[in-house]
Parts: structure tokens; sequence; C-alpha cells
């Protein structure tokens, strides 16, 4: 009788510690009122940021390669002159996911992000899924977008070949590891920019920032008045409004959603935003 009254409890034992140290915690939340109470109490990041900065480093975050490469592809091959609904559309369906982030960031503004938002409202166990979903998204992505360096600047050359040896990419023989001195250069000034402080660096995107959306505006400028003043000369497509039809307008529109992201950094600053009463 005592023996299986041991057994009993033990078991028991074992299941509470399953549940709150096992699959239990995965389903853990934080909440709202103790994560601002500790914000409050502990340290935090300074609060420097103004509207405008960051309004400049979503646009920022926002206007990259995607808007320059997807807009001809997309309307060659998909929606034709409808890309501007194509566009009307998937900027429909990223507002309200920013409407979102804009809610989430405003209750709890905090520098994690989805990881954070995740751990309130879902558990721990989503959350640390998305956390290291966002590690993985902005080294990746990071790296990707620094090794683009290179094509692009041998074109101010006349091809990688003609790229002095100090800035074109070399393969190390027995290991097979392609160097490329220009992505390393470019991610140490970023990296140097981050560590100076965040109005430095939003400073600096501030300045991108502007000089890209300059240059977008002459490539519409220029583009389009040379390809209405010509008629397109150099291609042969489809007449009409929506020469790939309705669907095509959709496919688009689902191509093109990706020049919309990147948004979602902003949510990431909403701690160091400070707010003007």
């Amino acid at each position: 009788m005592v023996a299986s009254r041991n057994m009993h409890s033990s078991s028991n034992s074992a299941a509470k510690y399953c549940s709150s140290s096992g699959f239990g915690s995965l389903a853990r939340r934080k909440q709202v009122d103790s994560v601002l109470a500790k914000r409050e109490q502990g340290p935090r990041l300074a609060q420097r940021l103004s509207v405008i900065d960051v309004v400049a480093i979503g646009v920022g975050a926002t206007i990259g390669a995607g808007v320059y490469v997807l807009v001809g592809t997309v309307a060659r091959e998909q929606a034709g002159p409808a890309l501007t609904v194509s566009f009307l559309i998937a900027g429909v369906a990223a507002a309200l996911s920013a409407f979102c982030y804009a809610e989430l960031a405003s209750r709890c503004p905090s520098a994690g992000s989805a990881y954070h938002y995740a751990y309130i409202c879902i558990g721990e166990g989503a959350a640390w899924l998305i956390g290291w979903a966002l590690i993985l998204e902005y080294t990746l992505g990071g790296s990707a977008i620094a090794r683009g360096l290179t094509p692009n600047l041998a074109l101010f050359f006349g091809g990688q070949e003609n790229l002095p040896s100090l800035l074109s990419r070399h393969t190390i023989p027995a290991l097979g590891i392609v160097v490329d001195p220009c992505a390393a250069v470019l991610v140490l000034i970023v990296t140097i920019l981050l560590c100076m402080g965040i109005k430095e660096s939003s400073l600096a995107q501030t300045v991108v920032t502007t000089i890209n959306i300059c240059g977008m505006i002459f490539i519409i400028t220029a583009g389009g008045y040379i390809a209405f003043k010509n008629g397109w000369p150099g291609y042969d497509l489809a007449t009409g409004y929506l020469p790939f039809g309705f669907n095509g307008m959709l496919a688009g529109s689902g191509i093109v959603f990706f020049s919309f992201i990147g948004f979602d950094v902003v949510a990431s600053t909403a701690e160091e935003v400070y707010y003007e009463h």
C-alpha cells in the first residue's frame, strides 16, 4: 500500500515537472503588464529616434532591390499595364500586416519585434521558432545583399574581368571558399555604424534612402518618357490593360508583395522611439 502511494506520488511529481518544464513551457506566455513593469524598472535602450527617423528606416528597408527587379519582370510576364492594380492589391495586404505590427508595437514597445509579440500572444515555443527565423532572415538577407555589391560595382569597370584584384572575388583552392572583399567591407561599415549608435545609423539610413528615392524618381520619369514616346520599342507584347487576364494580375500581386517586405524592421525600433506628449 505504502509502495503504491509512493509510486503514485512520484508519477504525479513527474507529470507536474514535465508540464512545468517540458511541453507545458511551450505554451507559457508573458503577461503584458509584467513586461511593461520590468521595462520601466530595469535598464532599457536610449530613446533617440524621432518619427522622421523611423519613417526613413521603414522606407529604406522596404525600397530595396526588389522594387527595381520585380517591377519589370511582373509587367512583362504577368500583369502588363495592370501592374498598378497588382501593386494596389499587394499594398492593401501589406497594410493589413503593417497595422497589426503598429498595434502590437504601440502596446508592447520592445526591440524583440515578432519574437516578443509571439511570446505574449502565442507562447514560448512559437516565440523560440520565430526568434531563430528572424536571426536567419536578417543574417542570410544581409549576406545576399552584401554579395550583390561586387557584380553591381563591376558594371562601372566594364565587367568582372576589369575589376581591380583588390575588389574582385577570389577562391581559396584548398578549401573551395569564395572570398568577396567588397561584401566584407560593406558588412564592416554597417557594423561600425550600428556600434556607433542608433541615431548615427539612422542618419546614414536617411541619407541612403533619400538617394535611393531620388534615383527611383529619375528612373520612373526617364523610363516613362522614353517608353511612351517611342512606344515601348523591342517588346512584342499583347495589347490592352489586362493582356494576361485577371489571373495574371492576381499572380503579379502575389509577386510584387515581396517589394513591401521590410516594413517589419520598424517594429524593432519601437523601444528606441521617444514620444512627445
